[in-house]
């Protein structure tokens, strides 16, 4: 079956099927507007009361009693077993930003799967939510107001250089990559700028961090490269 795009202006919520909080589900629907399930992720919305708008994927985690409650128009069943229920899902969602959700927190190699699928769809602007930490795919130039000592974390997922403001250990000149130089465990010391040459820079800040961030994100450019 042929997926349409799953199109707003506003925040999507894509919800997955990892372990989450049914407080922080609710939470996030309200900053959403569209909401979509990534296969077992429609139990999760329907254990909370929420209807999702869609439903993408090849629905092996996925309940039949969750599925037999859908109305007609909102599952799209996709078979192909060559990528995830998060890359189905991303890749026809068009909406400013994306804030995933049941992604992080269970199984790692889901979790590094959906990472890797992040630098995919650069132009996909998708947040992950954990219970924990929020991270992205960093985009090419963003400026972020953040409590003073707030952890930021920066992980290369490839060779990657990038320009720092307000970190307590600035960047610049500093060649990133995931086998040598990563950029875990820094600080905000003011202010903070920063520009990357290529999409491939994880930001990764406390959950307390999302709101700032997603307002932040509203002014940031998309196009690549910054520097």
């Amino acid at each position: 079956m042929k997926v349409p795009n799953i199109c707003d202006s506003r925040a999507v919520l894509l919800v997955g099927g990892a372990v989450l909080e049914p407080a922080t589900l609710i939470l996030l629907a309200g900053k959403a507007g569209a909401v979509v399930a990534a296969d077992g992720g429609v139990d999760r919305l329907r254990a909370v009361g929420i209807a999702p708008d869609a439903v993408i994927g090849d629905m092996d985690s996925a309940s039949a009693e969750a599925i037999a409650a859908l109305p007609p128009g909102v599952l799209y069943r996709v078979d192909e077993q060559d990528s995830t229920d998060f890359d189905k899902c991303l890749r026809h969602i068009a909406a400013p930003l994306v804030l995933g959700y049941g992604f992080l927190g269970s199984r790692v190699d889901h979790q590094l799967a959906a990472m890797t699928v992040l630098t995919r769809y650069p132009e996909r602007r998708c947040v992950l939510v954990g219970e924990e930490d929020v991270l992205m795919l960093c985009p090419p130039d963003l400026r972020l107001d953040l409590p003073l000592g707030s952890r930021l974390s920066l992980y290369p997922l490839a060779v990657v250089r990038g320009q720092s403001e307000g970190l307590k250990w600035p960047i610049d000149g500093l060649c990133f990559q995931p086998d040598d130089r990563v950029g875990t465990s820094n600080a905000v010391s003011g202010p903070v700028r920063l520009r990357f040459d290529a999409a491939k820079m994880l930001l990764i800040l406390p959950v307390s961090a999302l709101d700032p961030l997603m307002a932040a994100l509203d002014a940031t450019p998309a196009s690549w490269p910054a520097l």
